[in-house]
């Protein structure tokens, strides 16, 4: 498969580590400053973006432009995916996007869809998410720790929203967000009760896992049209 990185900071670089080993092409790599006006090679099976929120957007759509499917692991452009869709949908690309690739952050995300429908009907318990990542990380809280409170919400009747602090209402879910150095990635979901506490937490020891996860989710890409998630790569719609 001939890949294009879109952004080549730590994330780009270890994709391209893994694409290497696993006997695929990199055919072009654009680098943070040129973003958006970049011009890939025409044999280019699908580009793979790590690049900032206020570029993600630019880049999305120049690759759709270009005839060639994008998977994006930008975080914070989200807003804007109704415009992207309608371009994407005229010029019949293809559109991966996920907050995390990883795949054992996307299985800790169907538990937590799951938990929340249990938990919902066991009041007394109260949800509290928590994350920490890496001093460089410009966006808190992360796009994973606002997918797994979306998606919390989105299943427990006792929650209509979140906030970055202590929950100052009952219908608030907190979300608690740390910016530590050389920390890849960890995330947090507990219920407590005065009696006990469930908790769960995904803790990436590398960037192998999300490098891995956004190289296996352009080898399903390429070749389909349309919008998709984590959840279809991986089979997870059937099981909401």
């Amino acid at each position: 498969m001939k890949i294009a990185l879109i952004g080549y900071g730590k994330m780009g670089k270890a994709i391209e580590r893994l694409a290497l080993e696993a006997g695929h092409d990199i055919v072009a790599k654009v680098g943070r400053g040129a973003e958006s006006s970049f011009s890939l090679p025409v044999d280019t099976d699908v580009a793979i973006e790590f690049t900032r929120p206020d570029a993600a957007v630019a880049n999305i759509q120049a690759c759709v432009e270009q005839g060639i499917p994008v998977v994006c692991g930008t975080t914070g452009w989200y807003r804007q995916l109704p415009e992207l869709s309608a371009i994407i949908s005229q010029k019949q690309g293809a559109l991966l996007y996920a907050p995390n690739f990883s795949i054992g952050v996307n299985l800790f995300m169907e538990v937590n869809r799951v938990l929340a429908r249990l938990m919902s009907q066991q009041p007394h318990y109260r949800a509290e998410l928590s994350e920490i990542h890496h001093t460089e990380k410009l966006d808190a809280p992360s796009g994973t720790a606002i997918a797994l409170a979306d998606d919390l919400i989105a299943n427990h009747k006792g929650y209509s929203s979140w906030s970055n602090s202590d929950a100052v209402k009952n219908d608030h879910l907190p979300i608690t967000a740390l910016r530590e150095p050389g920390v890849p990635g960890t995330h947090g979901l507990s219920y407590s009760s005065q009696c006990d506490e469930i908790s769960l937490t995904h803790k990436a020891h590398n960037r192998d896992g999300f490098a891995s996860g956004a190289l296996f989710a352009a080898e399903w890409l390429k070749g389909k049209t349309g919008i998709f998630t984590m959840k279809d790569v991986l089979n997870l719609n059937q099981l909401t």
